[in-house]
């Protein structure tokens, strides 16, 4: 037997027994820069913080090399569960030849992923600030999602390593794998304010106009928060924090939605406002595009009370 045929038939035994070894492997930064869009997507579809999206799909599924991933496309160890009607993928795990979802693409285990996280055992998670990565990952370990007692500690370290918290600010061009180097020549970075994120707004649907320097557009017939988050790319949480709703809210037709924060009071000239009948604060809030607990404040009224008809309410000074 010669050499070349020994060697022919060493790789042939090689790519029987161990396959992987002839498949190459991702690197964490390749991922990362792969997937960083698909995870961005789903945190403004559903308001997961796409840091803790990456780090969970980076540790489930080994940079993307493990068996599940390559095989199944199941990116989260996402298993069958009894209302899964799907493919299914066997392999041992915490039993033997337990099951797996398997899907058609990546994506699609993204966006199973965001859905499963939408269950009831998880809700109290929706209620973190969309920073607070630290939170979910602690209340993901605290929900069940996994046995291991350092799953927290693991996702934070991926996260904190890779810099994928900037994922959270919608940021997708930037290199957020790239270190900064440490020269003493660089200026020291500004310190974190509490604004929000700027975006460009790109309407193509709508008219965006201006109330009090607050953006704003007029809700047409159709409309959902979901509709309009995608046409000027927002995130989940946004528009109903915004326009203080909940994010279930239903929209009605020649509503107005703010796509900005409203501010603390109201724009100079508009310093009072007489109520109509039957005109809620809520209403006189979006009017005016001022916060309505700011509004409560400045005229010194419990929470949650309407004002009576006829009542000169303050806009912009408190009231003595």
């Amino acid at each position: 037997m010669t050499k070349q045929t020994r060697a022919f038939l060493l790789i042939l035994a090689m790519s029987i027994l161990y396959p992987s070894l002839l498949i190459a492997q991702h690197t964490r930064k390749e991922y990362i820069q792969k997937y960083t869009d698909v995870a961005i997507r789903e945190m403004k579809r559903t308001g997961i913080p796409a840091s803790i999206t990456m780090a969970q799909a980076l540790l489930e599924s080994d940079n993307g090399n493990s068996k599940l991933a390559r095989r199944a496309k199941n990116h989260f160890g996402i298993k069958c569960g009894g209302s899964w009607e799907g493919k299914t993928f066997h392999q041992d795990d915490d039993a033997r030849h337990e099951c797996f979802r398997k899907y058609k693409t990546v994506n699609e285990s993204f966006c199973d992923h965001s859905d499963f996280l939408k269950k009831d055992r998880y809700a109290n998670l929706f209620k973190l600030s969309a920073t607070d990565y630290k939170g979910w990952a602690r209340g993901l370990k605290k929900a069940g999602y996994a046995t291991n007692p350092k799953y927290p500690s693991l996702l934070i370290k991926i996260i904190e390593a890779n810099n994928l918290h900037e994922l959270d600010k919608g940021n997708r061009k930037t290199d957020i794998t790239q270190k900064p180097k440490n020269n003493i020549n660089n200026a020291k970075p500004k310190a974190q304010n509490n604004e929000e994120p700027e975006f460009v707004l790109s309407g193509k649907h709508h008219q965006v106009k201006l109330n009090n320097r607050v953006k704003y557009i007029v809700v047409k017939s159709g409309d959902s928060f979901c509709s309009i988050n995608k046409e000027f790319d927002l995130m989940a949480w946004q528009l109903p924090k915004y326009n203080e709703l909940h994010s279930d809210a239903e929209l009605s037709e020649g509503q107005v939605i703010y796509l900005q924060p409203k501010r603390r009071k109201a724009e100079v000239g508009f310093d009072f406002h007489k109520v109509k009948q039957d005109e809620t604060m809520y209403e006189i809030s979006q009017k005016y595009a001022v916060k309505i607990k700011k509004l409560y404040e400045i005229n010194l009224m419990p929470f949650d009370t309407q004002p009576e008809p006829g009542t000169k309410l303050n806009l912009r000074k408190k009231r003595k």
